[in-house]
């Protein structure tokens, strides 16, 4: 057992045991023995297991955010915006599994007795990437649903894939052929959403 475990390196297991078990099926023990302690050193450390699910969703909020922003800070808007969405949300999912699996979890209901996450975290996303559109190019498009088919369809296709079911396909939708012709799809379903 690990005499010293630092809080971040608690938090980045219970990200990954809290994205594949969710809140509900997961315990302190488990996360604990995942990281190498006991579940008193753990709970010493990064307080019991609300305080620490909420670390982890707070952790998984400013790295997401923090991509967000480099990408508004470049001062692109609308279409263009857009396409720098695409590539920036699927490369960002591509690295942080975690983040992934911990929103699906969300999707799922779990956690349900936690209601201000998506207030807190996932609305301040969306309202930063709704900024970077300005101005769509039909007034019957919704910002709020571009962004979402975006980040829906990144997470469907990295949860499932259909790269199984497709001829000479890949046996992982993270494989490198397989990501780059989904960012193809990912980049002409965003143009002909947004076609006038």
């Amino acid at each position: 057992m690990k005499d010293s475990i630092t809080h971040r390196q608690i938090t980045d297991v219970a990200a990954r045991i809290f994205g594949e078990l969710g809140y509900d099926g997961a315990s302190l023990h488990m996360i604990a023995e995942a990281a190498g302690t006991d579940a008193s050193t753990l709970s010493r450390i990064a307080g019991d297991k609300r305080a620490l699910y909420l670390d982890v969703m707070r952790q998984a909020y400013e790295m997401e955010q923090a991509m967000l922003e480099s990408l508004a800070e470049r001062g692109t808007r609308g279409r263009a915006a857009v396409h720098q969405m695409v590539d920036g949300y699927l490369d960002f999912y591509l690295a942080h599994r975690e983040n992934r699996t911990l929103w699906v979890q969300r999707w799922l209901s779990d956690a349900a007795d936690i209601t201000e996450l998506e207030e807190l975290y996932l609305c301040p996303m969306l309202r930063v990437a709704v900024n970077m559109m300005t101005e769509p190019a039909r007034p019957d498009v919704d910002p709020y649903y571009v962004v979402g088919t975006l980040i829906w369809t990144i997470l469907g296709y990295l949860g499932s894939g259909t790269e199984k079911c497709r001829p000479a396909g890949s046996d992982t939708p993270n494989a490198p052929e397989a990501v780059e012709s989904f960012r193809v799809h990912l980049h002409t379903m965003m143009d002909r959403l947004l076609a006038p």
